[in-house]
């Protein structure tokens, strides 16, 4: 039905995200396993704040700072001590996990139960709240011209400057096949999944939130001297120091990327919660969001993968939880057949690194 595929946007969501800044390190080769609580934590100082009647925004960059910085502080420890990040972010898992505790223990009674609410109109909007029927085609109308243009704009220079260059043809091809994403997706939003008495329509925020960080992220890793030297580094770290990369400041600037991610991953938890407490599990979180990317199509060697893949891989995992439950299936079920597919896809990308390396 269009109310559960709506659902399924939502619940994907932070998966999704989570799943954005986990390819920030896998791209390094690199793994960070705290990231769901570094994503906790951040939610617990964003509503902290908002209750103690901060503006939104105050509180939303107060989370993403200190979530950038402690990803920078972890990949200080693991460029400067050369120490394994599956080990450093291992710990990182566990000092965050008492951390969130003694946080919320630290608010007192807007912690009381271990339970802190979201008290924002603006950003509980962010899961719950969408845009208008009309305006959701209007988004979705502006941002297919918006990327049109921009990829004809792509290959006109690349062709001014004597480079390769797709085909007007094939140019055209992706941009309907966006358009066409983009009329299902709205389609699905504007259909009633409300109650006889109450309709509700529209595209939900968070579809346009996760669009945004998309955009952006693409943009860094594709159009960016730190995106290429990201790759460089997965690809061979050794050929890109030698090359003259910075490979140490690279890594921290990675890392620091991932947990900032998390942060707005915080954010977007909360908001489909309606709060955060000290049971969050940030441990399957994580998990789930690895899986996202893997399944996706990012490489856990490094070197290969895009946020795309943590989109369609969120998407995966988002579709295996939902249609387990819709099928009655039992929590165990859900996560040995997601635990299938990511030895799947894993298997995959193994075999295909492999053949590459006997051509």
């Amino acid at each position: 039905s269009a109310g559960n595929l709506v659902n399924l946007m939502t619940q994907a969501a932070f998966i999704i995200t989570l799943g954005m800044a986990e390819v920030f390190v896998l791209l390094l080769g690199e793994i960070d396993l705290a990231a769901g609580f570094t994503a906790a934590c951040g939610a617990v100082i964003a509503l902290y704040l908002v209750a103690k009647n901060y503006p939104w925004w105050v509180a939303i960059l107060a989370c993403l700072a200190a979530t950038g910085a402690y990803g920078a502080l972890q990949g200080f420890i693991i460029t400067r001590l050369r120490l394994p990040s599956f080990v450093v972010t291992l710990a990182g898992y566990l000092f965050l996990s008492g951390a969130l505790i003694f946080l919320i223990d630290s608010t007192g009674s807007i912690g009381n139960g271990g339970v802190i609410r979201l008290n924002s109109n603006i950003l509980n909007d962010i899961e719950a709240g969408a845009l208008s029927a009309t305006a959701s085609w209007i988004v979705m109308i502006a941002l297919v011209l918006l990327a049109g243009v921009m990829m004809y704009l792509r290959d006109h220079r690349r062709r001014s400057n004597g480079l390769v260059a797709p085909p007007l043809s094939v140019t055209l091809l992706k941009v309907a096949a966006i358009a066409v994403a983009g009329v299902v997706v709205v389609l699905v939003g504007n259909s009633n999944r409300g109650t006889l008495f109450l309709a509700v329509r529209g595209l939900p925020w968070v579809v346009l939130v996760v669009l945004g960080i998309l955009v952006v992220y693409t943009t860094l890793l594709g159009r960016t001297r730190f995106g290429r030297y990201i790759y460089a580094i997965g690809g061979n770290a050794e050929a890109a120091r030698r090359a003259g990369v910075n490979t140490n400041r690279i890594k921290v600037a990675a890392f620091a990327l991932c947990g900032m991610t998390a942060g707005i991953t915080g954010i977007i938890y909360s908001s489909y919660l309606g709060s955060i407490s000290s049971g969050v599990n940030g441990g399957a979180n994580v998990l789930n969001a690895v899986a996202a990317a893997v399944i996706g199509g990012t490489s856990l060697f490094g070197g290969r993968g895009k946020m795309l893949d943590a989109v369609l891989g969120g998407l995966v995992v988002g579709v295996i939880a939902n249609g387990l439950q819709l099928l009655g299936l039992t929590a165990p079920a859900q996560l040995m057949w997601t635990a299938l597919v990511l030895v799947a896809a894993v298997t995959v990308d193994a075999l295909t690194r492999r053949g590459r390396s006997t051509v």
